[in-house]
């Protein structure tokens, strides 16, 4: 029995809106179909995909003091050598350490009320006759107006995050002031699903400790970021057309 073609246009119809609706990231996940996740290869930051040098506002340099007799170099932490990362390609270690929790409540409550009242108690003799032509008007409050309006609003907001995770990074670029660019990534796939890391932002030196390690709450225009990518993580996305009805949808 044939397939009629009108169907096998609308099946392609449909495929091709769907491709087109997820993109590379369609593609990609179609091609890992029955495979684990792949592990990108190690390659240099500097020449990935949408990346650009960073240019801050700089200090006028200044050329630190030498001493011709004295073995102790300007910046150096360890008597015969800094082990420190300093220069552009050397590896640290980047503590992540983030316990945050929020708290906020709001309580709004607006209660307003008026009264507006007019009458003609005289006028000429003609309030006399206001009853006559108005059946049951009283000349001395013609007009009572009354209004009143009430808002109560109550707002509540808790969050909670925490990530505990240490991970290398490579010096991408140093500073004319001598910081350094950093930028470091981990991968991690367990079964069917990947886990990845990666960090990014600006560093001094001198917070770099003596085991050549540095705190996530000392990097300057931080760039963390925390997800997964696989199985579990498909399930728990919404389908490409729940997606689409979500953006359009007008309510």
């Amino acid at each position: 029995m044939k397939t009629p073609l009108p169907v096998i246009l609308r099946a392609s119809l449909v495929l091709a809106l769907t491709a087109s609706a997820g993109g590379c990231d369609f593609l990609s996940k179609l091609s890992e179909v029955g495979e684990p996740p792949k592990i990108s290869r190690i390659q240099d930051p500097t020449q990935t995909a949408g990346y650009q040098p960073v240019s801050m506002p700089m200090p006028t340099p200044t050329q630190p003091p030498s001493g011709a007799n004295s073995l102790w170099r300007p910046g150096a932490r360890a008597f015969f050598k800094d082990q420190r990362a300093t220069e552009v390609g050397d590896i640290l270690t980047v503590s992540v350490n983030i316990n945050e929790s929020g708290n906020l409540k709001n309580q709004t409550q607006v209660s307003t009320a008026s009264v507006e009242a007019a009458g003609v108690p005289s006028m000429l003799g003609f309030e006399k006759s206001i009853g006559k032509v108005f059946a049951g008007a009283n000349a001395s409050s013609l007009v009572d107006f009354n209004s009143s309006s009430g808002m109560n609003g109550n707002g509540t907001m808790q969050r909670q995050e925490q990530v505990v995770i240490n991970l290398a990074a490579v010096v991408t670029q140093k500073l004319p002031n001598g910081n350094l660019v950093i930028a470091g990534k981990q991968e991690l796939r367990v079964n069917g699903d990947m886990r990845e890391l990666s960090v990014q932002g600006i560093i001094r030196v001198e917070d770099i400790s003596s085991l050549n390690t540095i705190t996530s709450d000392k990097i300057a225009e931080a760039r963390i970021t925390y997800g997964g990518r696989g199985t579990l993580a498909d399930v728990q996305a919404p389908r490409y057309g729940q997606q689409i009805f979500d953006l359009i949808a007008p309510f």
